[in-house]
């Protein structure tokens, strides 16, 4: 039985203390239900460790100085907040969702007087794509990323996945897995939800990250790709080139690294570049050295 995720036992740490999973509500009159005040991190723990922890604690808190929110608590105490609700759920393979958001101490477009709330829950959660191992079919969304003069694209706000429930929920529809979105000059920027990266002559393309965020599973695969002799090229891509590569597949906490299958008409296969780097996603995740540079994780 597939529970709703308001209905399920366990715990939820909601700013500095543990509340049972039920009992863990806002009020509907809530700031950052109703004008997008909240900021958000998505993270991965194998074998009971958080995969690079401590740098996605401190997107998070970038994320919320940008939305002018201040947090009370230190990285320090959000580490030790993690480990211990992880610790708590009793999962060693499990999905982390801390949020910091402004609840019903205002209600309107001004900031004065709204408090701020932190919670982090912890569940089990598998790929987000279920066909992973077939790899997924993209199609081209009609909505684009907004430019970085229009939205704080370094924040990992919610307000900026609107545009990709829209763009997912169209997909689905049309039968697809996901969407691939453009920025608003028509270039390639990312998937709904998922960094994107492209194969050509053994070298890997992957847009440059101007208008979208700068994933730390983004980063962890340019970072292993390097790490195994490969060209890593950033750059501005336009869809006249889909036909060109021949391999695909994006990368997120959520989605890890997941091999494209097709993006409309454009075909790709799984192969060597894409299957090299989902095993060595795989073996740097598990590695029982959680505070080393991932630069140090790399084979020599």
């Amino acid at each position: 039985m597939n529970l709703g995720f308001d209905d399920r036992d366990g715990l939820i740490w909601w700013n500095g203390s543990f509340v049972d999973w039920r009992d863990a509500n806002v009020h509907v009159l809530n700031q950052g239900l109703h004008y997008a005040s909240s900021v958000f991190e998505g993270e991965r723990a194998y074998q009971g460790r958080i995969f690079r922890s401590i740098d996605h604690s401190r997107r998070l808190l970038h994320s919320a100085k940008r939305l002018d929110m201040d947090v009370s608590f230190s990285l320090d105490d959000i580490e030790s907040a993690k480990q211990e609700i992880l610790a708590r759920s009793g999962l060693s393979e499990a999905y982390i969702r801390p949020v910091v958001f402004r609840g019903s101490g205002q209600m309107g477009i001004s900031v004065a007087g709204a408090d701020v709330h932190f919670a982090i829950a912890v569940w089990h959660w598998e790929n987000l794509f279920e066909n992973r191992s077939n790899g997924v079919r993209l199609t081209i969304s009609s909505w684009r990323r907004p430019p970085t003069l229009c939205a704080p694209a370094d924040a990992k706000a919610a307000g900026l996945y609107m545009i990709c429930t829209l763009a997912k929920n169209a997909a689905e529809a049309k039968g697809f897995d996901d969407a691939l979105m453009l920025d608003v000059d028509g270039n390639i920027a990312e998937a709904t939800g998922a960094n994107i990266f492209f194969v050509r002559d053994g070298e890997l393309h992957t847009p440059r990250p101007d208008c979208f965020l700068n994933g730390i599973t983004r980063q962890t695969i340019i970072e292993l790709a390097k790490g195994l002799g490969l060209e890593v090229v950033e750059r501005s891509i336009h869809p006249d080139e889909l036909s060109s590569f021949t391999e695909c597949f994006v990368t997120g906490s959520a989605a890890e690294v997941t091999p494209v299958q097709s993006i409309a008409q454009f075909r790709y296969k799984i192969g060597d570049v894409t299957t090299s780097l989902m095993e060595a996603y795989g073996s740097v995740v598990t590695m029982t050295s959680p505070n080393l540079s991932i630069a140090k994780l790399l084979p020599n």
